[in-house]
């Protein structure tokens, strides 16, 4: 009897269910996006096929399907695949789960697949204590989260560990996972509507078939049409009131008017987009862009407060965070103007591309490993601190690259200092070089 009431209840639970859980695939083929990952031959569709896993990381963005791909794999492994939450999960937790895996393994001889959603708010002790039975093979580890793993997961654990990473989905990918939804829940949706969720979406999957599901009831449900103003209204943004191309156009203002040091101009384009609804992240994206490719060692400070304007927006969120992205714009727009570090590096790329440089000189070669001595890896390398102008002239390009030049300071700003700094070394390495070319 007991069964049956638990059936009933999980038939409930399903039609209770958010959108995005009940159009959680259950095949590979069905998961959208990820091709490179779970494509056709791509490395950990193979994997998962085989039934082959070892411990990995998946790390991505939020809404981008880092849960519905650990429970992919749970449809695809004979193993027993059991599931914690860094969040409420103990140290005590992770040994029962050791134990049972220990009997399960002596009695049945299956093993054990442990997923960890949110693996980074595991703190030290608690990712130790995982380590071991990870290192002999009795848990296969899996484990999601949004932050970098090489700051939030144990290097031990990591080390271990498969690290996989997950883009945020693609706006054609959105718009399947919409066109799903849509499908599932009985209705249509115009045109603006889908185009408006899908840009608002930011690559998550999750907040487009929520707001979707909230759209779907403000229409009327079952049978009805989901229109612009019900997702304004589920989104609690309104639309951009643009033709089809004035989004670009004016984040294409924006972003001129802040390389062209107008301050008034940039913050009337700031303000145009977020009463508009753009997304206060997506605005943050491109400054933190603008702060290098425009600025850069002009004002090297300039690439901490946009990336600190980001930071804000995804602590603070709207509408307080204009304030953090105005003070943003205010210091972008008045600083001083560089594109030198987009130069240097797309001169040094161009240079790789051609196979250029490809050599390392037998100085700046590794010598700390078994035999690289013998090689001569390493031999004529002068330590810069050994000097005492913590600095020695000596070769670091590539032989055929010896005289490229990719970096050249503008005038501007802290360049101007960067430019006699740079003038200075090349004149000591001049002499330097006269100097051995004399003895």
């Amino acid at each position: 009897m007991s069964d049956l009431f638990a059936s009933a209840a999980d038939e409930v639970l399903q039609r209770q269910a958010p959108l995005a859980a009940r159009l959680r695939p259950r095949r590979l083929d069905d998961l959208v996006g990820h091709e490179e990952l779970i494509g056709p031959e791509a490395p950990l569709r193979t994997l998962i096929e085989a039934d082959r896993l070892t411990s990995l990381i998946l790390w991505g963005p939020p809404g981008c399907g880092k849960t519905t791909l650990a429970r992919l794999i749970a449809n695809h492994t004979e193993k027993e695949f059991i599931t914690l939450s860094a969040v409420s999960a103990s140290v005590k937790d992770v040994r029962l789960v050791i134990e049972d895996a220990r009997r399960r393994l002596g009695e049945r001889s299956i093993g054990t697949i442990l997923f960890l959603d949110e693996v980074h708010r595991f703190n030290k002790a608690q990712q130790d204590a995982l380590l071991p039975s990870v290192e002999d093979g009795l848990l296969i580890f899996i484990g999601a989260t949004t932050e970098n793993p090489y700051f939030e997961v144990n290097a031990p654990l990591l080390s271990r560990s498969n690290l996989f990473r997950l883009n945020e989905l693609t706006e054609t990918a959105i718009n399947e996972l919409l066109n799903r939804g849509v499908e599932h829940e009985e209705v249509s949706i115009t045109k603006e509507a889908a185009a408006h969720l899908t840009r608002l979406a930011d690559g998550d999957a999750r907040r487009a078939l929520t707001a979707l599901e909230v759209a779907v009831v403000l229409a009327g449900g079952q049978g009805s049409q989901v229109q612009l103003f019900h997702v304004e209204q589920a989104l609690d943004a309104r639309a951009h009131r643009y033709g089809d191309n004035d989004h670009y156009d004016v984040i294409s203002a924006f972003i001129k008017s802040l390389r062209g040091s107008d301050v008034d101009a940039a913050l009337h384009w700031l303000a145009r987009m977020l009463e508009a609804g753009e997304d206060a992240r997506f605005i943050a994206r491109r400054m933190v862009i603008l702060a290098s490719e425009d600025i850069g060692m002009a004002d090297p400070t300039a690439l901490l407060i946009a990336e600190a304007a980001a930071r804000a927006v995804e602590f603070v969120g709207l509408p307080e965070a204009q304030l953090n992205l105005a003070q943003a714009v205010i210091h972008l727009a008045l600083a001083p103007k560089s594109n030198s570090a987009l130069t240097a590096i797309s001169r040094a790329r161009e240079d790789v591309r051609l196979g250029r440089g490809r050599g390392v000189p037998i100085h700046l070669r590794d010598g700390h490993y078994s035999g690289a001595k013998d090689l001569g890896h390493g031999d004529g390398y002068e330590y810069p601190h050994r000097s005492s102008e913590g600095w020695v002239a000596q070769q670091y390009l590539p032989d055929d690259l010896v005289d490229a030049r990719y970096y050249e300071p503008s005038k501007n700003g802290r360049e101007s200092d960067i430019r006699v700094r740079q003038k200075d070394l090349g004149a000591s390495k001049k002499n330097d070089q006269e100097s051995e070319t004399q003895r």
